[in-house]
């Protein structure tokens, strides 16, 4: 159940991320070329920043149970 939630929450945030650098990379294409390249390689590796403990929580061992 855990890697569904992760999974959907991956998802979304990807989306927003994409939307969001999509938007401001645009913009700055009236800018600066350069100042564009920049903030798309930034843009393309600082992703995994804020889900890293999305995906720890994701890929932690369960628990084991009392079961028999």
């Amino acid at each position: 159940m855990r890697k569904i939630i992760a999974g959907v929450v991956l998802l979304a945030f990807i989306g927003l991320w994409i939307f969001l650098a999509g938007t401001i990379g645009s913009w700055l294409a009236t800018k600066n070329d350069w100042l564009q390249l920049a903030f798309y390689v930034f843009a393309g590796v600082a992703w995994v920043i804020p889900l890293r403990p999305l995906l720890r929580w994701m890929n932690r061992a369960e628990a084991p149970s009392d079961q028999v």
